[in-house]
């Protein structure tokens, strides 16, 4: 088969992909997480609550899907980092495909029965398939800037030598599990002032002022953490970018400041971490001036630059080894084969387009507010 991009080109292409997927993830279905994770708080009655849940009850499985192309990215695209992250993030994946099995369960039970006992179960299961991989997703991110510790063998046979979740929950990974919580949360803040009505909106949009001012200064605060109290990754002499996906073949050494080093090289990569910080500002400000669609974007795009900030900080890197440094995976080293790459980004190419086209056609006929009269009025046919 002839293929049209060498071997370093498309890997580069498929760590696009896997940001993009991680973005649309992070705004798509960060809303709902946000709005779960909100539910106590913007919704006091039931039918409060009903009218917040029956924003997202519509959308949800479509926003998943980004978690799921995610997930089949990096097992397709880059196995070895699917095989370390299940490893090493075992038990915090389980908790989280167990919320998230939990959320729809939630959505589907949560109105069988009017008992107020049974409603608040499922509530609670709502909020932690809103809470948890809130909060782990964010873990995470911090620890792959931190380093996991793993290491091969010369047959490249994978050893995590990691205690276990604890070891996850150290300081910078907690920040950066709250720089996750105060970014979605404000976001699904955001979506339940362009969906809801009434009191559900009202105290939605006082959150916003809260949730975006903590989430520029916790994402500030996780700036400065990797700039002067982490070290970074490098890689030592020359790298083949083509050639074949062997993490053994390099030589890494760890640098205080070194994942600023790409901003000193490529000054337009600060856009990322500036739109990190000013997005959430400018949602504030629209939604202070009850613009909430401009709110929503501005959101999305604050979104878009703290995700994209981690991933460009990292770059070349995908997962650092703590312990064996020399053994990180990284776009040059830890990819499928090119043959691999190719298929997969003809499969992306025909299938994304029609995810965005239906998410489109679904979004547009489900436009509209969700008030608490049309609630109590389709009160069995809704959630």
């Amino acid at each position: 088969m002839s293929i049209p991009f060498d071997y370093a080109t498309l890997r580069v292409i498929w760590w696009l992909i896997l940001g993009v997927l991680l973005i649309g993830f992070s705004i798509m279905d960060g809303f709902d997480l946000g709005v779960a994770a909100l539910l106590p708080y913007v919704a006091r009655t039931d039918t409060e609550r009903r009218v917040a849940i029956n924003t997202i009850g519509p959308v949800w499985e479509g926003n998943q899907v980004w978690l799921i192309l995610g997930a089949g990215a990096v097992f397709a695209a880059w196995p070895m980092i699917y095989a370390a992250a299940f490893s090493g993030f075992y038990i915090a994946m389980f908790l989280v495909l167990a919320t998230l099995i939990l959320r729809p369960v939630g959505f589907e039970f949560r109105n069988k029965f009017a008992d107020t006992r049974w409603r608040t179960w499922w509530d609670c299961a709502l909020i932690a398939g809103g809470l948890v991989p809130t909060i782990v997703f964010g873990v995470a991110f911090g620890n792959l800037l931190q380093g996991v510790p793993f290491r091969m063998d010369s047959d490249l046979r994978l050893f995590y030598d990691g205690s276990g979740l604890f070891e996850l929950l150290n300081p910078f990974g907690l920040l950066c599990g709250l720089v996750s919580l105060a970014m979605l949360t404000t976001h699904g803040a955001i979506w339940l002032t362009v969906k809801a009505d009434g009191l559900v909106a009202a105290r939605a949009r006082s959150y916003v002022g809260y949730g975006a001012l903590a989430t520029v200064v916790l994402f500030a605060l996780a700036g400065v953490w990797v700039a002067y109290g982490i070290d970074g990754y490098a890689i030592t002499g020359a790298m083949a970018h083509g050639g074949p996906s062997n993490p053994l073949l390099k030589t890494v050494v760890r640098m205080p400041g070194q994942w600023l080093a790409n901003y000193r090289a490529y000054h337009w990569m600060l856009v990322a971490p500036a739109l990190g910080l000013t997005g959430p500002l400018l949602a504030l400000a629209m939604s202070s001036a009850r613009r909430p669609g401009l709110a929503f974007i501005c959101s999305a795009l604050g979104i878009l630059g703290i995700v994209a900030t981690a991933g460009v900080s990292m770059f070349p890197f995908l997962m650092p080894s703590s312990i064996a440094p020399g053994t990180s995976l990284t776009v040059w080293d830890a990819s499928s084969s090119r043959l691999t790459l190719f298929v997969m980004l003809v499969c992306v190419a025909l299938i994304l387009p029609v995810v965005l086209v239906y998410t489109g056609v679904v979004y547009r006929a489900l436009r509209g507010m969700v008030t608490a009269q049309q609630v109590e009025r389709n009160s069995n046919h809704l959630y």
